[in-house]
């Protein structure tokens, strides 16, 4: 019988995983031994750049349209380049349909970028 036989071919994924787990946990415990254990107000309370938290309502406060419609305006044109550049990259090897099949896409993308234009996505106050 060969050595290769009984070895798994995860072996080394399991050997790396466990010395990870076990940095992890060598640094953790460090931190938790060696660092002070100075605790007061100033430490559990919220940093905000310097500037002093406002009191949040019960149910969690709302927020602005303009938020969500900026989060998805950046998601969309993310999105479109994720999928455009793979197709310049190939696009002499895909023909007719390929162009047809983008063309539909880009269209896609400007009616959402036109809903966000409508909504005032790209108006800052």
């Amino acid at each position: 019988m060969d050595r290769s036989d009984l070895v798994s071919p995860y072996f080394g994924i399991v050997v790396m995983l466990a010395i990870a787990a076990a940095f992890v946990g060598l640094t953790v415990l460090t931190s938790i031994l060696v660092g002070p254990g100075r605790y007061n107000r100033a430490k559990y309370d919220s940093y905000e750049c310097g500037i002093q938290p406002t009191p949040q309502p019960l149910g969690g406060g709302r927020f602005p349209v303009k938020y969500y419609i900026t989060a998805m305006l950046f998601i969309i044109f993310d999105i479109e380049i994720v999928f455009l550049y793979p197709w310049a990259v190939s696009f002499d090897q895909m023909g007719m349909f390929a162009l047809v099949e983008m063309v539909l896409f880009v269209i896609t993308v400007f009616v959402a970028y036109l809903y966000v234009l409508k909504r005032g996505g790209l108006e800052w106050d």
